[in-house]
């Protein structure tokens, strides 16, 4: 608790003597406590004041010690001012203005005192203030540099061109036997699709179904699932969907699922694919290459000889990047001997097989949706 100002005398703040006793003290206390009490004198502004000193002074009075110290400074300075009485007045004039300037001295150290503590804590909060924007920064530059990072994996895995599924390279047709009376033997199929790349025979599928409300009846249409050795002879067949100069006329092209594979949207990304454009057969969507690549596929087909400008034909036909790798490549397998079979081969007419039976039901859930 802060003690009274030096000039406040304890015992005229309670109107006592200097010999009044304790029960004198509190009764003088509680009497001049009710008049002082801020909740009585609630338009009083120095009413808490008045009542703290009133407070300190009685607290002062009850302790012995500070009291006997108050005794004793009130003594001296009764003895000062008994002396004061016999000084002449310049005297008396010369210790007023010595004890003036050494409360001024007190009062401005105190000042000091309490301007520097301010510019320490200043001094500290700006410090915290630039360590808080120095660490800030610091964060923000790693942050940077991680977004950088960031950025360049992904621009790299952008440039590394997708996977390719187990069905990117096959196709699925749709036809009707009435306008393609001899399209019912996948050796059949296969001689008409040659024509743009070298198809998997074997794992070639064909549904033929009568239908649904006649089961009865012949069929009226056919189905078949296509495999291609490579994508891009895939995409020629593709883009020549429904083409009488293909002998395509009525026979729909399309990828299994209705869904071109990836690898075309990553090559039209990088600028080896031209965008897809409507053909003027219809729907049937095409694409086109720039005139460079153009009149060098032109250039090579002249130089090709007659058995294998059919092909030239469907390359360009379906304006598939000649650098494009293959990706779907088989390995040239070996038949096996009549005498019996051996481990590899087993294995690969295994594989064949169940490629083919899972080729099989992918035809008929989509006939089944369709």
């Amino acid at each position: 608790m802060s003690s009274l100002d030096e000039d406040v005398n304890p015992y005229e703040l309670l109107d006592l003597k200097t010999e009044a006793t304790d029960p004198e003290i509190r009764k003088a206390y509680r009497q001049r406590s009710l008049k002082v009490h801020p909740d009585r004198n609630p338009n009083n502004p120095d009413a808490a004041r008045l009542f703290h000193e009133l407070t300190q002074a009685y607290e002062l009075l009850l302790d012995p010690l500070r009291r006997l110290a108050l005794d004793t400074k009130l003594r001296a300075k009764q003895a000062r001012a008994e002396r004061f009485k016999g000084y002449d007045n310049k005297r008396k004039h010369m210790l007023e203005e010595l004890e003036e300037r050494e409360r001024e001295f007190k009062k401005s150290k105190l000042e000091k005192q309490k301007q520097e503590a301010a510019q320490y804590q200043e001094a500290e909060k700006i410090k915290d203030e630039g360590r808080r924007m120095r660490e800030e920064r610091q964060k923000q530059m790693e942050q940077e540099v991680e977004d950088q990072k960031t950025k360049q994996r992904q621009a790299e895995a952008e440039l590394e061109p997708p996977a390719l599924e187990p069905t990117d390279t096959a196709v699925r047709i749709k036809y009707t036997l009435s306008d393609h009376p001899d399209l019912t033997t996948p050796t059949a199929i296969a001689s008409l699709f040659a024509q743009f790349g070298e198809i998997d025979a074997d794992s070639l599928v064909v549904s033929l179904k009568p239908p649904k409300k006649a089961p009865q009846k012949p069929p009226k249409h056919g189905t078949a699932l296509i495999p291609f050795k490579k994508i891009g002879d895939g995409f020629a067949a593709v883009c020549a969907s429904g083409r009488p100069e293909r002998n395509l006329k009525g026979i729909e092209v399309g990828w299994i699922g209705g869904k071109e594979p990836q690898i075309f949207g990553w090559l039209r990304k990088m600028g080896k694919l031209g965008p897809p454009n409507e053909s003027g057969s219809g729907s049937t969507k095409t694409t086109t290459l720039s005139s460079g690549l153009a009149s060098e596929t032109v250039t090579q087909e002249k130089a090709l000889p007659p058995q294998a400008k059919t092909r030239a034909d469907a390359s360009t036909f379906s304006s598939f990047p000649t650098s494009f790798p293959d990706f779907s490549s088989a390995p040239v397998e070996t038949q096996p001997s009549p005498a019996g079979l051996d481990y590899e081969s087993l294995t690969l007419m295994r594989l064949r097989q169940a490629e083919r039976q899972r080729l099989e039901r992918e035809i008929l859930e989509q006939e089944e949706k369709e």
